[in-house]
């Protein structure tokens, strides 16, 4: 059964995600098509086994889904709006990108 998870609940499994290069990577192929696993290992030059470890984490925090395609599996985002919201979220960081208000910043490479 689904169930509507409370706004802090849907942040934090979105910034989760996006707290990986890697499943960063994975949200924006799918934003531009879904996309089958060996596909996007290739595309992405990692082993599918690191890659099936980073789906399933896409996949728990609900951001990813399965689609059977015959004898495969389909890889694609969980609500067109997902691709929207990382188009915004890549613009608002392009935004403040010069505004670095982590001390870090320099030393850590975040901001």
């Amino acid at each position: 059964m689904l169930t509507v998870a409370p706004d802090i609940e849907v942040l934090a499994r979105f910034g989760r995600a996006l707290a990986d290069p890697i499943r960063c990577r994975i949200l924006l192929t799918l934003r531009e098509s879904p996309a089958y696993p060996a596909e996007l290992a290739d595309t992405l030059g990692i082993s599918r086994t690191r890659l099936s470890n980073h789906l399933a984490c896409l996949r728990d925090c609900g951001l990813v889904v399965t689609v059977p395609d015959g004898r495969r599996t389909r890889y694609e985002l969980a609500d067109e709006r997902l691709g929207h919201a990382l188009d915004d979220l890549r613009a608002a960081v392009v935004a403040v990108e010069t505004d670095r208000t982590c001390a870090d910043a320099d030393d850590k490479g975040c901001c």
